[in-house]
């Protein structure tokens, strides 16, 4: 299906094209982008919501300023398809988020308006601090630097040190504040009140607008001692009113963020103030499509639909469909939970995503949203462990990686009961290299005290959540599962007590081992039945554990097979079967071990089964290497 663009939105393809336009233009051709944005998500999907909320931002930012000169920073970058779409990728669009084609986020290789790659959140202030401070250094005093940043991000910590630093830095910094009260889901937290405070507050705006255009009467020098005023003045009319000019910020708004004229305007005038500058929009994610405006979270990405009537398409499989394993997480803390009183949940903004919303809706004092904070999440749930509670500290294993430090210092040092459900784990398709979950087998196996384990479908899941609750498994603890669909419709099985350390042998064979863990078991599971008709007896194994290893399992493989084959959705550089290869050389053991995993490359976006095939780990790759393993053996001895 060819997506046709607008009048006016045909005719721009850089934003020198936009430029051309005359302002009063600027209305009609946002509405054409946001027609492109939702009749293209409705036929090849993607993040929805956000793109529509900053449609005329967008246009006004283009239009102002003079990018790619001018650094425009995007946070995480959901929002940024318009942005995309106005800078010359309008005709590959259709290749967004598919393999092969564009990023679904800014990507600085892809394009020169892409000035920082993102992905993760609250990283744009301070990128565009160290670009607007390189570029004081250099003397282009004249260039501009904009961090485009919403409400959610903003709750990451690291956005506040940026902050911190750009109030002292006298660079030539624009932050733009874009108030939706939302990111995936709703926000939470006391910033989310406070922002609410002041766009509420009808009185002191329109009496500072009034008194700047007063000023402006007599000149900008009147300005001048009108802003020195002003903090006093706010004082007067809203206590919350100084938080942002507490960093050094001069603060601007909040103003309607779906007005581009006057936008473009307001953003005219903040070109010719030096230092740092916040201006606060007030915006509707999906704004423009009514389903998307009511249900915020259900349309910041929902697949496929119709644009018309708002349907979202579903499979047509009339078979009974195993859940997503995030469902199974969700659904079994609430079971635990019942049973044991001491159980907690936290997750660090993402309720939706990792399924933690089903037991903040029936045990709101039990599970907590900690906001976009990985580092406070996991620091919070040895807080809580010290306590005699047991959390289960749900954050997506990309995500993990921010609260490194914390796992490592605040839970194992101390040896804390923090059960970390890593979810996303291995690569998780569309949302590319900055979302795969490729490394936390790697960075979780070297901490001491760590017990790591990874589920081959949804029972062992519910029995590794069970198994992890328990008293004498006290300790961190990583289960890790990837994003999706499991294998077992029938899946709320009995909770049954696993042994640490201990793996499962799901076939016995002679020619060759293969050792999985985690969900890609179920790949090895089909390639041997494959194998065995073209008579190769491939034998099974299930990790089940990464750390502790299974020792007597792998002794017994050691001493059958002189060729075993590990697969893990996870790097091979220090992964699952590094762990093997390890132990083998310690325990004397000389065998002729070849890994698939995912190589020492990041791995670009598509879908799950084209990565996996690219990787050579799905199905049909652990087939052609067992064949090619066992075809130069017999090679070697004939």
């Amino acid at each position: 299906m060819s997506i046709q663009a607008g009048e006016l939105l045909k005719k721009v393809n850089s934003p020198a094209d936009l430029k051309k336009l005359d302002r009063k233009d600027l209305p009609k051709l946002a509405d054409e982008l946001r027609r492109y944005i939702i009749e293209h998500c409705s036929v090849h999907g993607g993040h929805f919501g956000a793109s529509l909320g900053v449609v005329e931002l967008t246009v006004a930012l283009h239009y102002i300023f003079d990018t790619p000169t001018d650094q425009l920073v995007w946070d995480v970058g959901h929002q940024a398809y318009g942005h995309k779409i106005l800078t010359g990728r309008r005709d590959r669009f259709h290749t967004n988020r598919k393999y092969n084609g564009i990023s679904g986020f800014p990507k600085r290789s892809e394009s020169q308006y892409d000035t920082f790659g993102v992905g993760h959140s609250s990283t744009s202030i301070s990128a565009a601090l160290g670009m607007a401070v390189a570029s004081k250094y250099k003397g282009e005093d004249k260039k501009q630097h904009i961090a485009v940043i919403g409400d959610g991000a903003m709750t990451g910590g690291m956005a506040f040190e940026a902050l911190n630093h750009a109030g002292t830095a006298n660079a030539n910094l624009l932050v733009i504040l874009n108030d939706n009260n939302m990111s995936i889901d709703p926000n939470v937290g006391a910033l989310k009140e406070y922002l609410t405070d002041i766009t509420t507050n009808r009185y002191y705006n329109r009496v500072r607008e009034e008194v700047w255009q007063l000023l402006g009467k007599f000149g900008k020098d009147a300005q001048k001692v009108g802003s020195k005023m002003e903090g006093g003045f706010k004082s007067i009319i809203s206590k919350n009113s100084n938080l942002f000019e507490s960093f050094n910020f001069r603060y601007f708004g909040p103003i309607d963020g779906h007005d581009v004229v006057h936008l473009s305007k307001v953003l005219e005038d903040l070109k010719e103030i030096n230092g740092p500058k916040l201006l606060h929009l007030v915006t509707k994610k999906g704004k423009g499509y009514a389903l998307a405006e009511q249900d915020q979270t259900k349309w910041h990405a929902p697949g496929l639909f119709d644009p018309e009537t708002g349907e979202i398409k579903k499979s047509a499989s009339t078979q009974p469909q195993a859940p997503k394993y995030q469902d199974v997480f969700g659904k079994t803390i609430i079971e635990l939970a019942k049973d044991n009183d001491k159980i907690m949940g936290i997750t660090p903004a993402m309720p939706s995503g990792s399924s933690l919303k089903y037991m903040m809706e029936e045990m709101p004092d039990r599970a907590f949203d900690v906001g976009i904070a990985e580092q406070h999440a996991v620091t919070f749930s040895t807080g809580l462990a010290t306590q005699g509670c047991i959390p289960y500290c749900n954050i997506y294993s990309t995500f993990m990686q921010r609260a490194y430090d914390q796992v490592l210092h605040d839970a194992a040092i101390q040896n804390l009961h923090v059960v970390f459900c890593l979810d996303r784990g291995g690569l998780v398709g569309d949302d590319g290299p900055t979302h795969h979950g490729a490394f936390d087998y790697a960075y979780m196996r070297c901490i001491p005290n760590m017990t790591i384990m990874s589920p081959m479908n949804e029972q062992e899941l519910r029995n590794m959540m069970y198994s992890a609750s328990l008293k004498e498994n006290a300790g961190p603890i990583s289960i890790r599962y990837p994003r999706g669909q499991g294998v077992m419709p029938d899946w709320q099985t009995p909770l049954e007590k696993m042994e640490f350390g201990k793996g499962q042998k799901v076939k016995d064979g002679n020619d060759i081992a293969i050792l999985t863990i985690g969900h890609v078991g179920n790949f090895a599971i089909e390639a041997c039945k494959n194998l065995q008709k073209d008579g190769i007896d491939a034998a099974h194994y299930n990790l089940r554990f990464v750390k502790p290893l299974d020792t007597e399992m792998l002794d017994e493989v050691f001493n059958k097979f002189d060729k075993i084959i590990t697969v893990e959705n996870g790097c091979l550089d220090g992964g699952v079967g590094s762990a093997i290869t390890e132990y083998m050389a310690d325990s004397g053991h000389h065998k002729s071990i070849t890994r698939l995993g995912i190589p020492d490359r990041f791995i670009e976006h598509g879908k799950p089964t084209e990565l996996y095939r690219e990787c050579g780990f799905d199905a049909q790759g652990i087939e052609d290497k067992v064949k090619e393993i066992i075809g130069a053996k017999l090679s070697a001895e004939i």
